[in-house]
C-alpha cells in the first residue's frame, strides 16, 4: 500500500472551484472508502483547502477512485477538476501532510487552526472506521510534528491568522490602518464555530463599540454573546431572521457560518449601503458575490483575503527552522516505515530458523536417547548461539538499508532463498513481543 494525496487549495483553485468541491466529510470518506483501490481514508477540509488522503493498493486506481468521487459530487467536468487538482503520493504526500500540520501550507504561514482541524478530521475518519494503521500512524505523527513547529520554532507567534487578516483588511477600508481601526465599530458576527468565536475575541480585543452575533440556533448566538459581555464588550444575540435589521447598525460584518446556502443576499440590501466591510470566511461562500456591487459596501472574500496574506510573510529565521524541522520529521518517519515493511521478514527468518534448531534437537533426543541433560543442554545453547551469530548480520543489515530505502528488496531475496512467510499468523504474532 501507498499513502495518496489529492487535494485542492487556495494555492490551486479559485474560491469558487474550492467550495464546489467542498461537501460533506462523511459523504466523501464513505465513497471514497467505497473505491475498489481504498483501503484507508481521511478527508481534511478547512476554509482554504479540501484533501483527501488515502491509503491505496495501486496509486492509478486509487486516484481514479478518488477523482471520480469528487467529479460526482461537485458536478465539475474532469478536465476543470484536474486543472486545479494536486496529488502527491508515498514520501511527497507524507511530506505535504506534515507541511499542513505546521502551517507552512496555509493562506496565513503559521495560523494555528490548521492543527485543530487536522485533529477533528482525524476523529472524524476514526469515528467513520476509515483509518487503519497506516493512516492513524502518518495523522498521528503529522499532528506531533505540528505541534513540534509551533512549539520550538516561534513560527506560531510569527504569523497572524485568517480572522486576524480578514479584519486587518476591514479596517484598512475603514481607514484603520491595523486592527486599532475597529476601535468604537459596531461589528455584525455571524456564525459561532469555531472561527466565530475566534473572530469575536479579536473584534473584542480591537475595541469595538459592540457585536452583534447571528447563529442559525439562537442559543448558541447568546451564549458567545454573553461571553463577550463578560469579558467587557457590549454585545447581543438574534437569529439570522434578524440580520437584516442588524446590518444598517454595524460598520463590520464577518460570516463564518456552516452550511451551504448564502446568508447575506443582494435583497438584503435595498438602496445601498451605508460604508460597509464583509468578510466572507465560508466555504461554500456565506456572502452572494454580488452583495459586492451593492453601493458603499466592500466585499472581502478568501480570495481577496488569500492575497493579502502573500504580502504579509513570517520572519525568514523562524520559516527556515520550521521548513528543516519537517524536513528532518519526514526523513524519521520513512525511515521507520520501511523498516516496519520488513520487520515481518526478519521475524519470519529468525522464527524459521528456531524451527529448525528445535527440530534438529529433537533428532538428536532420538538418535541418543541417553545423553547427559547437562551435555544436551550446552549443545542446544551452543547451535542456538551459532545459529544467532549467522542471522545477527543479515538481519541487522536489512534494517539499516530499509532506513535508506533499499531494504525492501532485500528483505525479498530473503524471503525468496528461504521461503518465508512473513504473512502467517505465528510471524505477526511474534512481531508484536
Amino acid at each position: 500500500m501507498t499513502l495518496l494525496v489529492v487535494g485542492l487549495s487556495h494555492r490551486s483553485a479559485p474560491v469558487e472551484v474550492l467550495e464546489r468541491v467542498a461537501v460533506s466529510c462523511a459523504d466523501v470518506l464513505e465513497q471514497v472508502l467505497g473505491g475498489e483501490h481504498v483501503v484507508e481514508a481521511l478527508v481534511l477540509s478547512t476554509c482554504s483547502r479540501f484533501e483527501v488522503y488515502a491509503e491505496v493498493t495501486t496509486f492509478h486506481g486509487g486516484l481514479a477512485d478518488i477523482t471520480d468521487v469528487l467529479e460526482r459530487r461537485s458536478a465539475l467536468a474532469a478536465d476543470e477538476l484536474f486543472e486545479h487538482l494536486y496529488v502527491h503520493c508515498a514520501q511527497a504526500g507524507v511530506e505535504h501532510l506534515f507541511t499542513v500540520a505546521a502551517g507552512l501550507d496555509s493562506m496565513v504561514i503559521g495560523e494555528p487552526q490548521i492543527l485543530g482541524q487536522l485533529r477533528t478530521s482525524y476523529a472524524q475518519a476514526e469515528q467513520a472506521g476509515t483509518l487503519g494503521r497506516a493512516l492513524h500512524e502518518v495523522a498521528q505523527q503529522a499532528l506531533r510534528v505540528g505541534k513540534r513547529v509551533r512549539t520550538e520554532t516561534g513560527i506560531a507567534t510569527a504569523g497572524p491568522s485568517v480572522v486576524s487578516e480578514a479584519l486587518a483588511a476591514a479596517a484598512d477600508v475603514l481607514g484603520g490602518g491595523d486592527l486599532a481601526g475597529l476601535a468604537g465599530r459596531q461589528a455584525l458576527l455571524i456564525g459561532v464555530g469555531s472561527m466565530g468565536a475566534l473572530a469575536a475575541a479579536h473584534l473584542r480585543r480591537a475595541g469595538v463599540a459592540g457585536i452583534v452575533v447571528a447563529n442559525r440556533t439562537e442559543a448558541a448566538a447568546q451564549r458567545l454573546a454573553a461571553l463577550c459581555v463578560a469579558e467587557g464588550t457590549p454585545a447581543r444575540a438574534v437569529g439570522l431572521a434578524g440580520v437584516t435589521a442588524a446590518l444598517p447598525t454595524v460598520d463590520v460584518v464577518v460570516c463564518c457560518a456552516g452550511g451551504s446556502e448564502a446568508v447575506l443576499r443582494v435583497d438584503q440590501f435595498a438602496g445601498g449601503s451605508a460604508p460597509l466591510v464583509i468578510c466572507d470566511l465560508g466555504l461554500p461562500r456565506n456572502v452572494e458575490p454580488d452583495v459586492g456591487s451593492v453601493s458603499g459596501l466592500t466585499l472581502l472574500d478568501l480570495g481577496a483575503i488569500a492575497r493579502r496574506a502573500e504580502q504579509h510573510g513570517i520572519g525568514s529565521d523562524a520559516l527556515e527552522r520550521a521548513r528543516r524541522l519537517v524536513a528532518q520529521e519526514v526523513r524519521d518517519h520513512l525511515a521507520a516505515r520501511r523498516t516496519a515493511e520488513v520487520t515481518p521478514t526478519v521475524a519470519a527468518l529468525r522464527r524459521r530458523a528456531s524451527e529448525v534448531v528445535e527440530a534438529e534437537l529433537r533428532r538428536l533426543d532420538g538418535q541418543l536417547p541417553g545423553l547427559d541433560a547437562d551435555v544436551r543442554a550446552e549443545l542446544a545453547r551452543t547451535v542456538r548461539r551459532v545459529v544467532g551469530k549467522l542471522l545477527h548480520p543479515p538481519t541487522v543489515r536489512v534494517k539499516q538499508l530499509a532506513e535508506s530505502g533499499a531494504g525492501v528488496a532485500y528483505a525479498e531475496a530473503l524471503r525468496e532463498l528461504f521461503a518465508l512467510d512473513p504473512q502467517s499468523p505465528a510471524v505477526l504474532a511474534g512481531t508484536q513481543d
